[in-house]
């Protein structure tokens, strides 16, 4: 008789070994969104059976602005009729947030978003201070991104329903359930259907906590950690509270210079050492073994006075 083998769960696996979440999100300023409600392919907007033509202008426009692409859906609607949403969010310089939404119906009409793209003055100043927040829920993709995202999803939705959507594949299938909040650009993870409404309570507050937090992504991974250590150290603090002043490397040791615009904070120097895991299956579906970039601190001091 064959032997049964436990089922792998990947996010489990990283629980047990404490893989650390901070300095884990994927940089990026250029999200595309578009709502498709029928089933997501295992590669996301990669797989989806468009017209080429439409597919490969698209696809192409993003890869010229390094944007994602998010399938989304709301959270239990499955139904296929009706126009669907898409937008262009974008961080631009100077933190400022962009968007344009649109709807579609033929799938000529997403030639739409390759207009936004080409020509980002159609990208207006994000008309509320609510950011978008995506969970990912793409369970085809990776067990535990349903597994452990939908409870998520539904949880937000419950709270939020104007800003939550499910969405495909967003990077770190082992921090799941993950989320992503654009054109913040922030990244959670390690999340239940309970912490995640206190993380998106205290965002939208604009009170970052560092205990579920990936990273930002307008930040190399050394300078997401540095931020994640300042928060931890002195407390939550806004999305753009605080500044990288400069970061340097000697060796496999990197030295990030944190300044914080909150009254009473100290500028800080943050050590941190960067070494690689050992191989490990870090995905449900992967079967070959990689290793990680592992980003520990090794201090957190007060900066010297220019």
């Amino acid at each position: 008789m064959p032997v049964e083998t436990e089922q792998f769960f990947c996010a489990q696996a990283a629980d047990e070994r404490e893989d650390p979440i901070a300095g884990t999100a994927p940089r990026g300023s250029y999200w595309i969104l578009i709502e498709y409600r029928g089933s997501w392919p295992v590669n996301g907007f990669d797989g989806l059976d468009l017209d080429p033509q439409v597919h490969a202008a698209v696809f192409a426009a993003a890869h010229a602005r390094r944007a994602r692409i998010l399938l989304i859906r709301r959270h239990g609607r499955r139904r296929r009729g009706g126009p669907g949403r898409w937008a262009v969010l974008h961080r631009a310089t100077g933190d400022r947030l962009m968007q344009h939404w649109g709807t579609w119906r033929e799938e000529r009409d997403l030639l739409d978003i390759v207009r936004v793209l080409n020509d980002p003055a159609d990208l207006t100043p994000r008309g509320t201070p609510e950011p978008v927040v995506l969970v990912c829920a793409h369970g085809l993709h990776d067990v535990c991104c349903a597994v452990r995202g939908r409870p998520v999803a539904g949880a937000l939705s419950a709270r939020w329903p104007h800003l939550v959507w499910e969405c495909t594949h967003v990077g770190g299938d082992r921090f799941a359930a993950n989320i992503l909040l654009v054109p913040d650009g922030v990244y959670y993870g390690r999340l239940d259907a309970e912490s995640a409404v206190d993380v998106v309570a205290g965002h939208l507050d604009d009170r970052i906590d560092a205990r579920h937090l990936r990273g930002y992504t307008d930040l190399v991974p050394v300078e997401q950690v540095a931020v994640a250590a300042a928060l931890e150290t002195q407390g939550p603090a806004g999305r753009d509270d605080y500044a990288i002043v400069s970061t340097s490397r000697e060796d496999d040791r990197w030295t990030v210079h944190v300044a914080s615009r909150v009254p009473g904070r100290d500028a800080l120097a943050i050590d941190i050492e960067v070494t690689r895991s050992p191989p490990r299956q870090l995905t449900c579906r992967g079967t070959a073994r990689a290793s990680a970039f592992v980003y520990s601190v090794v201090a957190v001091r007060q900066a010297p006075k220019p």
